[in-house]
């Protein structure tokens, strides 16, 4: 166990593009960008078929939220 250790995720999603769709739509979650939501949300609604797809899009979201958010430095601030 390091720093670095990664979840031992066996199972690959069956489609990666739907994987990265689903990453980049837990990123434009995260910050907070709905014009990107949206627009991530009708591609994956025009370009799914089925359940694999649906499964490889939430697994790409799951990895992405799995990743813990980063702390801006303080910038020299005192307390």
């Amino acid at each position: 166990m390091g720093i670095f250790s990664r979840k031992n995720n066996d199972t690959a999603p069956a489609n990666p593009q739907m994987a990265e769709m689903g990453r980049e739509f837990a990123i434009a979650r995260r910050h907070g960008d709905r014009k990107t939501m949206r627009r991530i949300g009708r591609e994956f609604t025009d370009t799914a078929r089925g359940d694999a797809d649906t499964t490889s899009f939430q697994q790409g979201q799951e990895a992405y939220d799995a990743l813990p958010p980063v702390n801006p430095p303080r910038r020299s601030r005192r307390r």
